[in-house]
């Protein structure tokens, strides 16, 4: 069998066509050409990190707002849960995330306003290593009281608690989360004596609070307000500047003697750093959009406070929170760990 050779279509066949010159002209020419189009954003999938176990107040948030999204995207948006260490491993798994637009980060205050400081060595900067997007929504916390403790209001706890420094006790979620830093906050502002309770999450915590093992906790409407109306727990006052439509009965912590006292935790989308200003403006666009109609009726019916707070604002109130419960930690003696 005779073996034939294919023909030999390689550079050096080519450079017999064309020659040194047609070489450099070629060249030329290539440059010269306008650059492929980028495919416009979104072309694939964009995953949402939730920092947090299925089933909470931000996944719940972040799973809404997916839903919306793919929507209005045509492209599927896909809620992965990455829980631990107080919401600072799925936070630094998107901070470490390529900036391009197809990973963002469903965040709440812990990883983003606290975590600074309750962790010596945080892996990412919580101003620095993200690019904020939308504020979507507070959740303000209830001072809740057990019925067996003698105050009808936050005026006449702060009595109590004066009265009797160091007897009351108030549970948190655990060492260094939000709730944690209200008590705190609460101690600061009142000066009063209160001991801290840690527990492993709202549950254990609510359930003390209910069997009358705790005394005063700090949590959200939804976690909170079905004890309230169902008589097994009293709301003393709401951590906000205005009245909750939920709990319209309930005064602030500001109207009862406590100028300007918030507390809560709240979400909102952020990129990792250097994520392109188109996509982050093209997100926040859609969730304004999304907001309007009908996701902010949404949130509220779930006792989330909307808000919509655009990029550079949500920059602002980002770096105001973590110097506020920074300032915070510095007045109660907490150290990072």
């Amino acid at each position: 069998m005779t073996r034939t050779n294919p023909p030999r279509t390689t550079f050096a066949t080519a450079r017999t066509g064309l020659g040194r010159r047609g070489l450099i002209g070629s060249a030329a020419a290539l440059l010269a050409a306008p650059a492929v189009a980028q495919q416009p954003w979104p072309s694939r999938p964009v995953r949402m990190i939730v920092a947090y176990p299925a089933g909470g107040s931000t996944d719940i948030a972040a799973r809404l707002a997916a839903d919306r999204l793919a929507q209005a995207w045509g492209q599927p948006v896909i809620v992965e849960n990455r829980s631990g260490a107080a919401g600072t491993i799925g936070a630094d798994a998107v901070a470490k995330s390529p900036a391009d637009g197809y990973t963002l980060l469903m965040a709440a205050s812990p990883e983003i306003a606290i975590a600074r400081s309750t962790q010596r060595n945080l892996p990412y900067d919580p101003v620095r290593d993200f690019a904020p997007i939308i504020l979507v929504a507070q959740s303000p916390f209830l001072l809740l009281a057990h019925p067996s403790v003698p105050a009808k209001d936050v005026k006449e706890l702060l009595a109590l608690a004066k009265a009797r420094p160091g007897t009351l006790n108030f549970g948190s979620f655990g060492n260094g989360t939000s709730n944690h830093f209200v008590g705190e906050l609460l101690k600061a502002e009142a000066g009063i004596d209160i001991t801290h309770v840690p527990y492993r999450g709202s549950g254990p915590m609510m359930n003390d609070l209910i069997a009358g093992n705790l005394q005063l906790a700090f949590d959200t409407f939804p976690a909170g307000l079905p004890h309230v109306q169902g008589g097994r727990l009293k709301a003393l006052g709401v951590a906000m500047l205005r009245r909750s439509p939920l709990a319209p009965d309930v005064a602030t912590l500001d109207e009862q003697g406590l100028p300007g006292f918030t507390g809560g935790s709240w979400v909102g989308l952020v990129a990792p750093a250097r994520t392109p200003e188109a996509v982050i403006d093209r997100v926040a666009s859609d969730m304004d959009r999304i907001m309007k109609d009908g996701f902010a009726q949404v949130l509220s019916e779930r006792g989330m406070v909307p808000e919509g707070m655009g990029p550079a604002e949500f920059r602002v109130f980002v770096e105001s929170e973590v110097g506020k419960w920074g300032r915070v930690a510095e007045r109660a003696g907490i150290r990072p760990e």
